[in-house]
C-alpha cells in the first residue's frame, strides 16, 4: 500500500486477545510491504555482505600483479555500490511506508472504537491511557513494524554469510558458523530482564503521563481550592519514578550492547589469529584471509539489528498489550436490523426512573443526584442498556420507549436520529463556527434562528473580531480544539445551538445552561421553548429560570418519578422539590421560608 492510499478503505478487525496476538496480526495486515521491505534490504545487506569479495580479489590481484583482476574487482566495486545505494534508498522508503501505514491503521481502529463507544470510553479506560496509546504507543509500535524489515533481511544475509564461508574456506567458515548463533543467542539470557525493566517503565510513564493529563483537566477546581502545589509534588514524584526507571532500563540495554561488541570482537581477533597462521603456513592466500577478515565485519552490521529488534520489541509488546485492551472494549451485542427505518413520533417513556416526557411538550426534568440525571439521559438516549460499572455484562435496564416503541428494536441510526442527547460536557470538535454548525438536521432550523434562540450575539461579535480574514463573517473564524479559546458560557452556548440546528424529534439537554448568568440563562429558556414548539424537549435542570418556562416538571428521588406538575405548583406543594431548586439543606425551612414568601406576596 502506498501513502497516498491512506486511510485505509477497511482497516480490519484486530486479533486483541494479547498483544503478541496483536502485533502478528498488525504485520499479517500489511504482508505485501514486509515482503517488498525485505526484499530491498536483501539488496542492500546483500550487497554489503559481497563487498569483501571484491576488496580480495584485489588485494590478491596486487600479490600477483595481475592487472586484469584488478580491473574486475574495480567494477565489482562499481556495481556492489550501486546496489548498496538503491537498495538502502528503497528500504527505508518500504520500511517508513510500513511503519506510517501500519499507525494509520491503528490510528483509524481508536477513531473506530472511539466512535462506536462515544463516552463510556473514558469511563472504562482512563483519558491519561487513551492518550497513551494514541502517540507514544503507537509510535513504538511502528518502530518495531519498521525495523522487521531490517531484522529479516541481516538474518537472511547472516545465515548465507555462514554457509558461503564454510564453503569457500571450511578452515575458518566452521568457526564463523560456530560463532555468530553464539553471539546473536548470547543475549537471550539478559532479554527477559531488560523487557521487565521496560515495562516497568512504560508503566510508570502511563501513570505520569494519567496524572498529567487529570491534573490539566481539573486545573480549574485546583486552583479554587489551592491544591495546585499538591499535585504538583505528585507528579514531581511520579516523574521522578519514571526517570528511575528509565535508568534501570538504560543500564541493561546498555550491557546488552557491550555484550553484542564483545563477542563479535573476539570471533574476529580468533579468525584474524588463525587466518595469520594458517597464510603463514601457505595454505591460505593473502587475499582469501581478506576476504574472511571482511566477512567477518560485516557480520558486526546484522547483530546490531538483532539487538535493534530485541528493543523494539520489548517495547512494543506493552504498547501493544495496552493498545489492545483499549480495542477490545465493546458494546453489548446490538442485534437489532441494520438500516434506516422511519422515525417514531409520541411520547418518551422511561421505564426504569417512570419519567413520561409528552410530545411536542417542554418537560423539565429535577434531580437531586448529578449523576442519576447523567444515567437517565443517557438511557432516554437509547444508549445500550447496561450501567457503567458492571462492564457490559449481565442484564441491563429495560430500553426506553418512544411513540410505544423500544429505541433497542430500532436500528442504531434511527435510534441515534429520534432522540438527541446533549450531555453536560458537549464536546466541540476544531474547526471554523461554519462547520460546527454543519451537522445533519431537519432543515426546519437554519443556523441563524439557533444561535439566536441560545443566545449566540456575544460570541458572534468576538469571532467576528478574531477573524484570520478581513471579511468579519464569524462562521469563518477558527475555533481551537475543544473550544479552549471560548469560555465556558460561551461553549455551552455554541454547544446548544448545534444541537437546535440538529433538530432531533426528542432532545434531551443535561444542565444546558450552568456556566451561564441568570439574565441570559432566562432569554435562553424563552428561544427555546419558542424554537421547540412542536417537538419533545427534555431538559435535566435544577435552574428555577428553566424550570418556570417548561410545561411540565418531573421530580426524580432516588432515581424514581415522585411528582409531576408546574414548577410554580411543586414549589408550594413539595418541600423536597422546594429544597432542591432553592438549594436549602433542611426541607422543612425551605418550606417555611415558602410559605412567607406567598404570604408575603
Amino acid at each position: 500500500m502506498h501513502i497516498r492510499d491512506l486511510p485505509h478503505p477497511d482497516p480490519g478487525v484486530p486479533d486483541v486477545r494479547t498483544g503478541s496476538a496483536f502485533l502478528r496480526w498488525l504485520c499479517g495486515q500489511q504482508l505485501g510491504g514486509q515482503l517488498k521491505a525485505l526484499a530491498w534490504g536483501l539488496v542492500n545487506v546483500g550487497g554489503i555482505a559481497a563487498s569483501p569479495l571484491p576488496v580480495g580479489l584485489a588485494v590478491q590481484a596486487v600479490v600477483d600483479r595481475d592487472a586484469g583482476r584488478l580491473v574486475l574487482a574495480g567494477g565489482l566495486v562499481l556495481v556492489l555500490g550501486a546496489l548498496i545505494a538503491l537498495g538502502g534508498m528503497m528500504l527505508h522508503r518500504a520500511a517508513v511506508t510500513n511503519w506510517i501505514t501500519a499507525v494509520a491503521r491503528m490510528q483509524q481502529l481508536l477513531a473506530r472504537k472511539t466512535t462506536e463507544l462515544g463516552s463510556a470510553m473514558t469511563r472504562r479506560v482512563a483519558a491519561g491511557e487513551i492518550v497513551a496509546v494514541s502517540t507514544g504507543d503507537l509510535e513504538k509500535i511502528g518502530w518495531f513494524v519498521e525495523a522487521l524489515s531490517r531484522f529479516a533481511a541481516s538474518a537472511v544475509a547472516a545465515a548465507g554469510i555462514s554457509v558461503a564461508l564454510v564453503l569457500y574456506r571450511p578452515e575458518l567458515g566452521v568457526l564463523v558458523a560456530v560463532g555468530v548463533p553464539v553471539m546473536a543467542l548470547a543475549v537471550l539470557p539478559l532479554l527477559p530482564r531488560a523487557t521487565r525493566r521496560a515495562d516497568a517503565q512504560r508503566e510508570k510513564a502511563g501513570q505520569a503521563t494519567e496524572l498529567a493529563s487529570d491534573t490539566v483537566a481539573g486545573l480549574r477546581v485546583l486552583r479554587g481550592i489551592g491544591g495546585e502545589e499538591l499535585f504538583l509534588g505528585r507528579y514531581r514524584s511520579a516523574s521522578q519514578d519514571v526517570r528511575e526507571a528509565a535508568v534501570r532500563s538504560a543500564r541493561m540495554w546498555s550491557l546488552i550492547s557491550a555484550v553484542q561488541v564483545l563477542l563479535p570482537g573476539l570471533l574476529l581477533i580468533a579468525v584474524v589469529w588463525y587466518g595469520t597462521r594458517l597464510a603463514l603456513d601457505g595454505t591460505l592466500a593473502v587475499g582469501d584471509l581478506v576476504t574472511v577478515y571482511g566477512a567477518v565485519t560485516f557480520l558486526l552490521f546484522p547483530l546490531r539489528h538483532f539487538e535493534e529488534i530485541a528493543q523494539a520489541y520489548s517495547f512494543a509488546r506493552p504498547s501493544a498489550k495496552r493498545t489492545a485492551r483499549v480495542l477490545a472494549q465493546s458494546r453489548p451485542a446490538d442485534d437489532r436490523a441494520p438500516g434506516r427505518t422511519p422515525t417514531p413520533t409520541g411520547d418518551l417513556h422511561d421505564p426504569v426512573s417512570g419519567l413520561t416526557a409528552p410530545a411536542g411538550r417542554l418537560t423539565a426534568v429535577v434531580c437531586g443526584d448529578p449523576d442519576s440525571a447523567g444515567r437517565l439521559a443517557e438511557r432516554l438516549g437509547g444508549h445500550p442498556p447496561q450501567h457503567e460499572d458492571d462492564g457490559g455484562d449481565g442484564p441491563g435496564p429495560m430500553s426506553t420507549v418512544l411513540g410505544g416503541t423500544p429505541l433497542d428494536d430500532l436500528p442504531r441510526d434511527t435510534a441515534r436520529a429520534a432522540v438527541l442527547v446533549q450531555d453536560k460536557d458537549p464536546m466541540l470538535l476544531s474547526g471554523t463556527l461554519g462547520e460546527l454548525l454543519d451537522v445533519p438536521a431537519s432543515g426546519r432550523v437554519d443556523a441563524t434562528a439557533a444561535l439566536a434562540a441560545a443566545q449566540c450575539g456575544d460570541v458572534l461579535t468576538a469571532l467576528a473580531q478574531a477573524s484570520a480574514d478581513d471579511s468579519g463573517d464569524p462562521m469563518r473564524t477558527h475555533i481551537t480544539e475543544r473550544g479552549r479559546s471560548l469560555s465556558g458560557g460561551q461553549r455551552q452556548r455554541l454547544a446548544l445551538a448545534r444541537s437546535l440546528v440538529t433538530d432531533p424529534e426528542v432532545l434531551v439537554l443535561d444542565e444546558p445552561t450552568s456556566a451561564v448568568d441568570a439574565h441570559t440563562e432566562a432569554r435562553i429558556a424563552d428561544g427555546l421553548r419558542e424554537l421547540r414548539t412542536g417537538r419533545t424537549t427534555v431538559v435535566l435542570t435544577s435552574s428555577p429560570l428553566l424550570l418556570d418556562r417548561a410545561e411540565r416538571v418531573v421530580l426524580l428521588q432516588e432515581g424514581k418519578a415522585v411528582a409531576e406538575a408546574t414548577h410554580r405548583e411543586l414549589l408550594h406543594t413539595h418541600p423536597a422539590y422546594r429544597a432542591i431548586v432553592t438549594r436549602a439543606t433542611d426541607p422543612e425551612p425551605a418550606m417555611s421560608a415558602g410559605h412567607r414568601t406567598e404570604e408575603t406576596a
